[in-house]
């Protein structure tokens, strides 16, 4: 704990003088009624007296003063604050799978409300951008603070082939990192992926940040929607490990269920099922947390839940108020304490 004010505590000084006064008081109180009272009679008084309880309201408002004191010269302590500051991107499926009905309307326009949803929880207090992934992944609105961009570019994605998930963190790290000024990051064979030659600062590919590598911490977050299994693309969790390694925590929601759906569509019959246990390790792996969505209802409190979600960071802030209302408790506590036993303030 520090003070704005740190000269204002010289007042402390003050209070062994009220000491030194009270018990001065308190003899010359003494004196006087052995003065002026009939001798029996004031040992008979003495006997019945308060004795030492005379002297707890006293202690208790000297404690108080003690306490305003503290307040006067502004203390300031480091506490933990909630904070919405940072940047987080949406990334949807919009897969074919997206149009089963078991969800409605649709599982994608329910997906559609749901971000919305989590866009007006916000509140505008973070850039949000928009990614949809099927069998590619394309960044459809960069982050932004604009709510209507963002509502636009939600009603844009429609039903494409494939299920990318590793397309689609990447696609959302990319967003992210270039937002922050730092290299792109390109997938290579195999799952893994190197930084691109194309990056902003210009500089030669490199390898992507190792375990032993410091790599600075960005103050954002994905929030990822699927339905179904990663059937093409670079690999979810290694997407997951490069998230992890830039403190990029990925909140998955997984719609739909590990049994699936048929789903008809021209012509064809052909089940859907959810990958309920890569979407869970991948908010393992970056720190996040997953979110079983059965129904719209489910869905859209999930996202409404997150959208409400704070961020919490260690603040300097000043606690005057705290000492400021504890002294004033202790006043009325002396006080209260005076009155009850003796019929007096003090």
């Amino acid at each position: 704990m520090s003070f704005l004010w740190p000269k204002m505590l010289w007042l402390l000084t003050l209070l062994p003088l009220l000491v030194a006064l009270y018990v001065w008081i308190q003899k010359r109180k003494k004196r006087f009624a052995w003065k002026y009272s009939n001798l029996s009679i004031v040992k008979e008084a003495a006997s019945k007296g308060p004795g030492r309880k005379r002297h707890i309201p006293a202690i208790v408002v000297l404690m108080g003063l003690a306490l305003l004191i503290f307040g006067l010269a502004r203390p300031t302590a480091t506490v933990i604050l909630p904070s919405f500051e940072g940047l987080i991107i949406l990334a949807l499926d919009n897969s074919g799978s997206m149009r089963a009905e078991d969800v409605k309307p649709n599982r994608l326009d329910a997906a559609k409300a749901a971000a919305k949803t989590f866009v007006e929880q916000n509140g505008g207090r973070s850039k949000i951008g928009v990614v949809g992934f099927a069998g590619t992944a394309s960044l459809v609105q960069p982050p932004t603070k604009d709510k209507e961009l963002i509502f636009s570019a939600i009603n844009r994605l429609t039903y494409q082939r494939g299920t990318a998930i590793g397309s689609g963190i990447l696609t959302s790290l990319n967003a992210i990192l270039e937002e922050f000024g730092e290299k792109q990051i390109i997938p290579q064979p195999y799952g893994s992926a190197q930084t691109s030659p194309s990056s902003p600062s210009g500089s030669s590919p490199s390898p992507t940040p190792s375990e032993e590598e410091a790599v600075s911490k960005l103050p954002a977050m994905i929030v990822l929607l699927s339905d179904g299994q990663s059937n093409t693309g670079p690999l979810p969790l290694e997407m997951a490990d490069i998230a992890a390694k830039y403190g990029i925590k990925v909140y998955t929601v997984g719609l739909g269920s590990p049994e699936g759906v048929v789903l008809n569509f021209n012509s064809f019959s052909f089940r859907v099922r959810l990958d309920e246990e890569t979407l869970k390790k991948i908010a393992e792996k970056t720190g996040g947390s997953y979110y079983k969505a059965d129904n719209e209802t489910n869905l859209n409190e999930i996202y409404q839940n997150l959208g409400r979600r704070l961020t919490f960071k260690p603040e300097k802030t000043e606690i005057t108020a705290l000492f400021a209302a504890a002294a004033g408790v202790l006043f009325l506590m002396g006080m209260g304490l005076s009155i009850y036993w003796f019929g007096r303030v003090f």
